[in-house]
């Protein structure tokens, strides 16, 4: 009865929240943005795309949006929810969370949707829960794409392995069972006996379990890489540019590099950017104007990069970390 009327009180407050807010006695809203990890890269250029996107938004309609970044140090889906809750306790207009286990965050995520609170999950979906949107990667797409480079660089020969990250992750698991589908299409690449490699996405436990698994297998000709955990550090590589061959998601300038020295063949570089700008453009119109997208999945841009036009996709990173300076 308690919790019950705990919830029923908080509906009350925020939907008084909200009617000030619009009347103009209440000029800021707060949005948490909840990633899988702060040491992983991508999520801080989702935080930096949020924070222009607040400013850039909030400024057009008014209202001064604060993000309240809420990211677990490492990979954590309990601490995700525990987050949500605290949100939701602390009165926060909405949410924008990149799952690491769905099962895990759908029931706070649909305690926070009781109350008022909207929520859109971004790069890793909780497709069951209340959440009114998703924004991210078509990841079975992505899959395919990365199955069908990596056959391509190893001249649809030999054995593969795949760099899998967090097991119970929803978007990496849609990719890993994208590229064993992709796989059956070639009847002469092979993937390596237990040959999805799962692991901590922290870089260093990323390198470390593909260096070990090379050394194990040194049949390996290829790797499908489905996060760029490896290449957000240096020198995670090695053995000479070009004798194994990598396909990875995500193209961040440390990547690059691995392009640049060919240790990498193919980056698929996501809008890690605009999952942040994108979440946060949805949220504020949900909030602010009632308005919801046409559709719950909405479909992130993906960009093939190869050594050949890395320079050129550098510039939008230039060109973001600089539009997040200046809007700080």
């Amino acid at each position: 009865m308690r919790h019950r009327l705990f919830y029923l009180s908080c509906l009350v407050l925020f939907s008084l929240f909200i009617t000030l807010a619009q009347t103009g006695n209440v000029r800021s809203i707060t949005i948490g943005l909840i990633g899988k990890s702060q040491s992983n890269p991508v999520f801080s250029a989702a935080y930096a795309g949020a924070k222009v996107a607040a400013k850039e938004i909030g400024t057009k309609n008014g209202v001064e949006v604060i993000i309240d970044w809420q990211t677990p140090l490492n990979e954590n889906p309990q601490e995700q929810s525990d987050i949500i809750d605290k949100l939701t306790r602390s009165g926060a207009a909405g949410i924008a969370i990149a799952c690491s286990d769905a099962n895990i965050v759908t029931p706070s995520i649909n305690k926070a949707v009781d109350v008022g609170i909207q929520v859109i999950c971004f790069d890793s979906d909780a497709p069951k829960s209340k959440r009114f949107a998703y924004y991210g990667t078509d990841d079975v797409e992505l899959g395919h794409l990365l199955m069908r480079e990596i056959a391509r660089e190893i001249g649809e020969k030999g054995a593969i392995a795949i760099l899998a990250g967090n097991k119970n992750a929803p978007n990496l698991k849609q990719r890993v069972q994208a590229v064993l589908e992709e796989l059956k299409k070639y009847q002469s690449v092979e993937l390596v006996n237990n040959g999805i490699y799962y692991h901590e996405e922290i870089p260093e436990k990323a390198a470390e379990v593909m260096a070990q698994a090379q050394k194990a297998n040194s049949k390996i000709k290829g790797w499908i890489c489905v996060g760029g955990w490896p290449f957000f550090m240096k020198n995670a590589i090695h053995w000479e540019p070009g004798q194994i061959k990598i396909v990875s998601v995500d193209a961040l300038p440390n990547q690059i590099e691995y392009l640049k020295s060919g240790h990498a063949q193919v980056l698929i570089a996501q809008g890690c950017f605009t999952w942040g700008y994108k979440s946060v453009e949805l949220l504020i119109e949900k909030i602010l104007m009632k308005k919801s997208p046409s559709q719950e999945f909405n479909t992130a841009p993906i960009t093939r990069v190869t050594k050949e036009n890395s320079e050129e996709w550098a510039l939008n990173w230039r060109k973001w970390l600089l539009k997040e300076a200046v809007n700080r």
